[in-house]
């Protein structure tokens, strides 16, 4: 039996919606999303990505918004309804304690990525983006741009000779860092996350948060997972999230998202 009270469905994108490299979204899911928007469900995008950073594959697939940066740009039908960027003083603090500890890092906005090429070591990751996306080097803008500049979120990459305890120091005060595997730091604004993106989405349709159902597979998701509804873990996820999930689904490549939707009488 269909559920056909409209419900709000939130997705992170890597390891939910995208597989691992060589990225693809399963055709089980597309046809999935598809019905599940033909029952009345709205669906968004909940992302740890700033808008800039999400690829075509996936704006394609017609979602009703999108919720970026760990919540601080939220986008419904095309319009922006919510933005907040960390202050220039803070980014330029944050640009020169990354400088003191050497530690490698970019940073995210909603129509670019920014670098800084006055840094000792650049991210590997450096060299891909500035084939997907807008990149600026911001060691090379004048001082009034220098003083003007915002970023929403960062990425930093503790390598060899760094000194990470420093710049974590530093980091905790002023951002929530979220640790992945592959070593990345992932600094969001504390005012804001996945959660805060689903509450801003449910009051302005009117929509309870029983209603919400959250879909991820990593400790960055942990947000709208613990916040959601309903929240949903992939069958590759993380264990880490999984006592704070409602129900855990299959791989994203054996129909995770569809036999998700099917369980919950949502298609």
């Amino acid at each position: 039996m269909k559920n056909n009270t409209r419900k709000l469905l939130f997705f992170d994108i890597d390891g939910t919606l995208l597989t691992p490299y060589p990225w693809k979204v399963p055709d089980s899911t597309r046809q999935a999303l598809k019905e599940a928007r033909a029952n009345g469900h709205l669906l968004f995008i909940n992302s740890g990505r700033t808008y800039a950073m999400i690829s075509s594959m996936i704006k394609e697939m017609d979602f009703d918004g999108y919720v970026c940066g760990c919540g601080s740009q939220i986008y419904m039908n095309g319009e922006l309804l919510f933005s907040s960027s960390n202050p220039n003083e803070l980014c330029r603090e944050t640009v020169e304690r990354l400088r003191q500890c050497q530690m490698p890092a970019f940073f995210e906005r909603p129509d670019k990525i920014l670098y800084d090429g006055a840094a000792k070591a650049l991210p590997d990751a450096i060299a891909q983006l500035k084939v997907e996306t807008a990149v600026e080097d911001l060691s090379l803008y004048s001082p009034e741009v220098y003083h003007t500049f915002t970023f929403d979120k960062f990425l930093a990459f503790p390598v060899p000779g760094a000194d990470t305890e420093a710049f974590r120091a530093f980091a905790d005060q002023h951002f929530i860092c979220f640790v992945h595997e592959d070593a990345a730091w992932e600094l969001t604004q504390k005012e804001y996350s996945k959660a805060t993106g689903i509450q801003f989405l449910a009051d302005h349709l009117g929509v309870s948060i029983e209603d919400t159902f959250a879909f991820g597979d990593s400790t960055n998701d942990l947000p709208m997972l613990q916040f959601a509804g309903t929240s949903i873990a992939m069958g590759q996820s993380d264990p880490k999230i999984l006592p704070h999930c409602t129900y855990q689904t299959t791989n994203i490549e054996e129909d995770g998202i569809a036999n998700a939707l099917k369980h919950f009488h949502l298609i």
